[in-house]
């Protein structure tokens, strides 16, 4: 005889209907698809964007910086930078301050790839604002910021 707990069917709804990780996974992948898609002509996807509106800062930023702000390793994030490098849309190049760093910034074609895509995403993403009614697009964003940096605890 198995001594296998056996979990009742009702807890498996209680989890799909409540599970904010859940919820939070199905909406980024929906929204994802509807970004890449919209951004596909311009020879990007949704994380292609992001990361290159990452290095859109006065000063090239370091690997870490863009890492924390796209919430991805710094091993990922060095994986994405490379199509992009590829392309000519991307420079990588040492820290002048710390030879064991690098700096990412925009090439000229880069900005210009960007540039391209931004009204797409600026369409598609008022779109995505107007069509919520659940919540108001602000309040959304504050919780997903608000889940994304938890309060600190520990020593």
């Amino acid at each position: 005889m198995s001594n296998t707990a056996v979990i009742p069917f009702s807890t498996t709804l209680h989890v799909k209907d409540t599970c904010l990780c859940l919820h939070a996974q199905r909406a980024a992948r929906a929204l994802a698809r509807r970004f890449d898609a919209a951004l596909k002509p311009h020879g990007m996807t949704n994380q292609q964007f992001s990361l290159m509106m990452a290095l859109n800062r006065p000063e090239p930023p370091t690997i870490g910086p863009v890492a924390s702000l796209l919430a991805m390793d710094r091993t990922t994030l060095t994986a994405a930078l490379k199509p992009l490098e590829r392309r000519g849309w991307v420079s990588v190049e040492p820290d002048t301050k710390d030879k064991r760093g690098k700096r990412l910034s925009l090439t000229d074609a880069g900005m210009a790839a960007l540039s391209a895509a931004l009204p797409v995403w600026v369409r598609l993403h008022a779109e995505v604002e107007d069509a919520l009614t659940a919540i108001d697009a602000d309040s959304l964003r504050r919780g997903l910021v608000e889940i994304s940096n938890p309060p600190h605890r520990g020593p």
